[in-house]
């Protein structure tokens, strides 16, 4: 009986919103990483038909790799795609601005525990709340499904694009 009420209090920790450390914890276990906006970014990018504009950040691990132009990135990359809704400067409209924030996605590569997407776990956490995205890890299926088109660049549809 102890170990089925440790196994229940230990899967409540990982579905949960919240983990031991205080984190949102997404469904799979992945917990946010609360410094991804000190990371290096990676470049922008628009999503049309949510209306976002997003920028993609990666950890120090990833940001070395895609420098180097390593293919497959090594385990313990991480990348981060914030989101924040898309809207029309007040004072020009020919400008689009980010308005109210969208959301966080995360890719974490471990390519032994995430062997079945690719070597990339997902992870999504919306609103203002960080409220960890979907209510078990199906929508890992959504994540990986996106990404399967760029399967021979190691999922990903962000490269670092060199400027002068």
């Amino acid at each position: 009986m102890m170990k089925i009420v440790l196994a229940g209090v230990a899967l409540l920790l990982v579905a949960g919103s919240v983990g031991a450390n205080g984190r949102p914890v997404a469904p799979n276990g992945i917990a946010l990483y609360p410094d991804y906006m000190s990371w290096t970014v990676i470049a922008p990018s628009y999503r049309e038909d949510k209306g976002q504009i997003r920028i993609i950040t990666g950890n120090q691990t990833a940001i070395a790799a895609l420098h180097a132009g390593t293919k497959p990135l090594p385990d313990g990359s991480v990348l981060a795609k914030v989101a924040w809704k898309a809207v029309k400067h007040p004072a020009f409209p020919l400008a689009t601005q980010p308005g109210a924030f969208a959301q966080v996605e995360f890719m974490v590569k471990d390519s032994k525990k995430y062997k079945d997407t690719g070597g990339w776990g997902f992870a999504r956490f919306v609103g203002n709340d960080l409220k960890p995205y979907g209510k078990d890890a199906g929508f890992v299926s959504e994540c990986f499904g996106c990404h399967i088109p760029v399967a021979n660049n190691d999922y990903l549809y962000t490269k670092i694009v060199k400027t002068p």
